[in-house]
């Protein structure tokens, strides 16, 4: 299904468990504003470390555009716990071991973790823009543009 999403498609709607065994689903958050949906491959990694703490520092100008930051890896929950806690990293972090929420999505790469990509999604549900190519120190920036441009 996911190889098929485009703009303007309806966002795939899943749960996903984050630290505490809290349980996440993306529809609660269509009536909140926008969703910045970003997929990485691995926590601890270089550019998985740059493109969080992008979206960390960023925190203030996000959220004043009414932007809520979600990450999914096939990480498991501890280790998304452990990255959080060491770059105090302010937004959800999502595991996905099962690799259901990247297939939904179409972003599992061949070394079978989730592609570098990110969905932004307004309000309702609709995927207004799709980055498949990250620029992982400022794509805080990028996000907030984007968002900016199409007046989310």
């Amino acid at each position: 299904m996911g190889e098929n999403l485009e703009i303007g498609s309806q966002a795939p709607d899943f749960e996903a468990e984050t630290y505490g065994a809290e349980k996440v689903r993306l529809s609660d958050f269509y009536s909140k504003g926008t969703v910045a949906l970003y997929f990485y491959p691995r926590d601890n990694t270089p550019g998985c470390t740059k493109e969080a703490c992008s979206l960390r520092d960023a925190e203030e100008e996000l959220m004043s555009l009414g932007v809520q930051v979600l990450g999914v890896s096939t990480d498991g929950v501890k280790s998304h716990e452990n990255f959080r806690n060491k770059f105090s990293l302010n937004f959800p972090l999502l595991s996905d071991k099962s690799r259901e929420i990247v297939d939904l999505y179409g972003v599992r790469s061949k070394f079978d973790s989730a592609r570098r990509l990110t969905f932004l999604i307004e309000k309702g549900g609709r995927i207004a823009h799709i980055w498949k190519k990250v620029k992982t120190s400022s794509h805080a920036e990028e996000i907030t543009e984007k968002v900016r441009e199409l007046g989310l």
